[in-house]
């Protein structure tokens, strides 16, 4: 599907998500063309799912499925710990620590335990 939607968005890969797709709430200003691939890399791989786990097939910017909102507030909440919360742990190791979805998700749509 991400080839699919790469084929569809020609030519505009690098406008803005929000200027080529429709319902976009988060990653707005993000290039059109690499957030297909922050969604099938990064989402699909992590969770271990494909498009069609949060978006109803050929009604791409549908709010129907509850999965695509609950992704939403998992990346305000990846946000959240990388700007907010890890910075203020003084003994992490490494400049800039931070977490994604695969820290507790590795390839599984349920978070491991």
């Amino acid at each position: 599907m991400a080839a699919r939607a790469l084929r569809f968005i020609a030519g505009k890969e690098q406008q803005p998500a929000e200027s080529v797709y429709r319902n976009i709430k988060v990653f707005k200003t993000m290039p059109a063309g690499r957030l297909i691939r922050v969604m099938n890399d990064g989402f699909g791989r992590s969770l271990g799912v494909t498009c069609t786990h949060c978006h109803v097939p050929g009604r791409w910017a549908s709010d129907d499925k509850p999965q695509k909102q609950i992704a939403r507030d998992m990346i305000a909440m990846v946000n959240q710990i990388n700007s907010q919360s890890l910075p203020k742990m003084p003994n992490l190791k490494g400049p800039e620590p931070s977490v994604s979805c695969a820290t507790c998700h590795r390839g599984m749509v349920k978070p491991a335990k």
